[in-house]
């Protein structure tokens, strides 16, 4: 089956129109959702509207509230809201041009791929394509679709180009709250030494088929031994746990299990007045 595309319009840069077609880049058939089950009858559990006093109430009684405070709504219906959504326009328009390095990673939400619609578009997307490349640019936009209006970046991918939706900036929790507590002192050059030449060691070009969801892959295996055995006993498999060593993350041995991890031998005579010492 063709892929369909998210949004189809054109980019607008200056005077420049350029035809496209934006297409989801990523999915989620790897997932693996559950239903409630109501285990003596084998049936699905379903779920019905009810209000506390008065019960179960039809589609037609509910409307949208926002709760302004504990209890108290503002009530809204469906054609006022419709009234305010965005337009959704089919032009891209880009506003800005940014260094890639200063957006923050916190604000890239979903990834999209962008095309040129047809032939007659091909050469106006190449050039902007390119442009940005030489530049090393990002271009930002702002793209109306189903009523709302997203941020969005977009930089060369390829032959093509890659569109990521951003949050707005009161979608982000600033993370300084939560580091205020840890030392700023600087750690020892000889664990420093290590724990750099570890990540060396460990260094290699970003694969993502080399990961594997190894919780999906288990599920997966779980449900289908048990549909084949159609029974209803629990199946309980025992996952070994990755080896921890016996004393649980000994913070005073941290410079000999750096250096068992780099392949050295760690000096028993300074570890273990460091022993005796703490």
């Amino acid at each position: 089956m063709a892929a369909r595309a998210y949004w189809q319009g054109q980019i607008r840069l200056a005077l420049v129109s350029i035809p496209v077609e934006i297409y989801s880049a990523s999915k989620s058939g790897a997932k693996i959702r559950f239903n409630q089950i109501h285990e003596p009858s084998g049936k699905r559990i379903k779920y019905e509207k009810t209000v506390p006093g008065v019960g179960p109430v039809d589609r037609d009684e509910i409307i949208k509230g926002y709760e302004v405070s504990k209890g108290e709504y503002v009530l809204l219906e469906d054609e006022e809201i419709e009234a305010v959504k965005i337009e959704s326009k089919k032009t891209l328009e880009l506003v800005q041009f940014v260094e890639a390095c200063e957006i923050d990673p916190l604000y890239f939400e979903k990834p999209y791929y962008v095309a040129p619609k047809d032939d007659l578009a091909e050469e106006a997307f190449v050039v902007l394509r390119e442009a940005l490349r030489k530049s090393k640019k990002v271009a930002l936009g702002q793209l109306s679709v189903r009523g709302s209006e997203k941020l969005v970046a977009i930089k060369p991918c390829g032959n093509g180009l890659l569109l990521e939706t951003l949050r707005y900036a009161d979608e982000v929790r600033k993370g300084q709250a939560f580091f205020d507590d840890i030392d700023e002192a600087k750690p020892k050059k000889e664990l420093l030494d290590l724990a750099t030449k570890l990540i060396e060691e460990k260094s290699a070009p970003f694969d993502a088929s080399e990961f594997e969801d190894r919780y999906v892959d288990a599920l997966k295996k779980l449900i289908d031994k048990k549909a084949k055995s159609k029974s209803k006993k629990a199946i309980i498999e025992d996952v070994d746990d990755p080896d921890t060593g016996s004393g649980g993350g000994n913070v005073i041995d941290l410079m000999a299990a750096l250096k068992k991890s780099v392949g050295e031998k760690p000096s028993s005579g300074k570890s273990s007045k460091r022993r005796k010492s703490a």
